[in-house]
């Protein structure tokens, strides 16, 4: 994951091309007066943080990887069969 910085003004005057820029491995860093203040990241790596910070989802996969590592897995006919 890679950062860059923008000022609020240069992100003003280039809003669109700063926005093409960020992609799911970047976070574009906003400063005001030289201070960091805001970020703006990918829609997608947004939600991957929020689910990863959800104490359910967590438990959810402790428990896949548990199940994965005792070998109770399913093969691919089994999930997919006659598709």
């Amino acid at each position: 994951m890679s950062t860059t910085t923008i000022s609020a003004s240069d992100l003003r005057n280039s809003l669109a091309d700063a926005l093409d820029s960020v992609n799911a491995d970047d976070i574009l860093i906003v400063t005001r007066r030289g201070k960091k203040e805001r970020a703006i990241i990918d829609l997608d790596k947004l939600e991957d943080l929020l689910a990863a910070s959800d104490p359910e989802y967590l438990k959810t996969i402790a428990r896949a990887r548990s199940e994965a590592a005792s070998g109770e897995v399913f093969t691919m006919d089994q999930v997919f069969g006659d598709l």
